[in-house]
């Protein structure tokens, strides 16, 4: 039997993949193209949108980096919103484990599953640095090890809470309020090297039990906080070879853990560009491309591994051949790309061997470089081709990141969709209520069950 595809879709914004010049793009802000997205993914029966979130405005030189940047609402003020004109559609937040609280953030997101109906889902992100932390009381930053430490009790700590309460404990009676057959119901207390904190969690379970936990991030320690913990993980690799690696690895990992290998989903990001011929539809992407990367922007982003002013440098013309600049400050604040360039000099030497060999200029080079996984080709193609990533285990579905707001996913829906359906491979109606319902995933663990959150 086939295995069915999931669908999410990426609102963007807080990252550098958006065409902010195309006369379709519309507001970042406004919550009608946030209303757009998410009405056009339920139509499409995806399972969630998904909104990542920027903690701060980035810099580059010590300028705002205005060139992929964008104000943004709060997540939890947007997710609440769409909520009331969605039915069906899964709502995941990035939240942040580092700058936050679990009291806090177990109390939105347990809100979150009542106003939805059971349809929250929580990306669990920790913050590296101190540009970040310079926003927040807890200035400085954390070491990797200590990140994950923190996001493992925290992740804890929060389930504890939303695990506080068994569900059962409420007699509603509409003469005289609400009562509680369990004076006990809500009780807490946590204290551990992170957290020391005691009380009563005052928001009754919800739908879902626990949110949907989310994690991204492709280190060891990222996969096993992952295999520990989360319910799905988001991946950028971008060929079938690599998909099939990752998928293999993190799913290898479930068993030790005590979870089978249903219990965690891989969801790499992707983004499609649809032609009415193959040729047609790569002729489109590589125009997206080349509008999404100009050469003021390739020079920025060779700025980031070069760690170095390069404005003199021409986009058109080659590489630097002088090395990058390694131990200063970075020259970009705020942006997550930086932290994988631990080794620039061997990167830039990378960068090197492809430029040579492809003979391909700075803005070029960049294109290439910096592309997420794409299915490009007609409706047909790209059905058939994400059906083989599925089928082949490199995922389970894909988080759909358009390059366009917020119309950029009407044109997949309209025409991919129907084609998946026919395949079999997709459904025509949502199968439940909730959103672990639609993804399969087994409930939100029971405060009498042992919990997997922590190893």
């Amino acid at each position: 039997m086939s295995k069915q595809i999931h669908l999410a879709a990426h609102f963007p914004g807080v990252n550098n993949t958006t065409v902010w010049s195309d006369p379709a793009s519309l507001s970042q802000i406004e919550f009608s193209s946030f209303t757009h997205l998410a009405r056009t993914a339920e139509r499409g029966k995806f399972d969630f949108l998904f909104l990542a979130e920027g903690l701060r405005l980035r810099e580059h030189a010590g300028k705002i980096y205005d060139l992929d940047v964008v104000g943004r609402p709060d997540t939890f003020t947007v997710l609440a919103g769409l909520a009331a004109v969605t039915e069906h559609l899964g709502l995941a937040g990035t939240i942040n484990s580092t700058f936050n609280e679990p009291y806090e953030v177990a109390r939105q997101f347990a809100s979150l599953d009542h106003l939805s109906g059971g349809r929250a889902a929580w990306n669990v992100v920790t913050s590296w640095d101190a540009f970040t932390g310079e926003n927040f009381r807890r200035g400085g930053f954390l070491p990797e090890d200590q990140r994950y430490e923190r996001a493992e009790r925290f992740l804890r700590s929060a389930c504890e809470l939303f695990d506080s309460w068994r569900g059962d404990e409420i007699i509603a009676d509409k003469g005289s309020g609400v009562f509680l057959k369990d004076p006990r119901a809500g009780s807490f207390a946590l204290r551990d090297a992170h957290f020391d904190i005691a009380g009563r969690f005052n928001v009754p379970r919800s739908p879902q039990g626990r949110p949907v936990i989310f994690q991204a991030g492709d280190s060891d320690a990222g996969r096993e906080f992952a295999a520990s913990a989360a319910d799905a993980i988001f991946t950028g690799h971008g060929t079938l070879e690599a998909g099939k690696e990752f998928y293999a690895d993190v799913k290898g990992r479930l068993a030790r853990h005590g979870r089978s290998r249903g219990e965690l989903l891989v969801f790499p990001a992707t983004t499609v560009v649809l032609g009415d011929t193959d040729a047609e539809a790569h002729e489109r992407a590589a125009h997206i491309r080349h509008q999404q990367v100009s050469g003021q922007t390739a020079i920025r982003f060779l700025e980031q591994l070069w760690n170095t002013d390069l404005g003199g440098f021409d986009p058109d013309g080659p590489l630097p051949e002088f090395d990058p600049v390694v131990g200063a400050d970075a020259i970009t604040k705020g942006r997550a790309s930086s932290r994988r360039h631990r080794d620039p000099i061997a990167i830039a030497r990378r960068w090197r061997e492809v430029a040579e060999a492809k003979q391909l200029s700075i803005r070029e080079l960049i294109i290439e470089v910096t592309a997420r996984q794409s299915f490009i080709g007609t409706p047909e193609t790209v059905a058939e081709t994400m059906n083989r990533f599925v089928q082949e285990d490199a995922s389970d579905g894909f988080i759909l990141v358009p390059h366009l707001t917020p119309g950029g996913l009407d044109e997949f829906v309209d025409a991919v969709v129907p084609l998946l359906q026919e395949r079999g491979v997709y459904r025509t109606e949502y199968p439940g209520t909730t959103l672990r319902e639609n993804l399969g995933l087994p409930p939100g663990a029971d405060p009498h069950r042992s919990t997997k959150t922590a190893s």
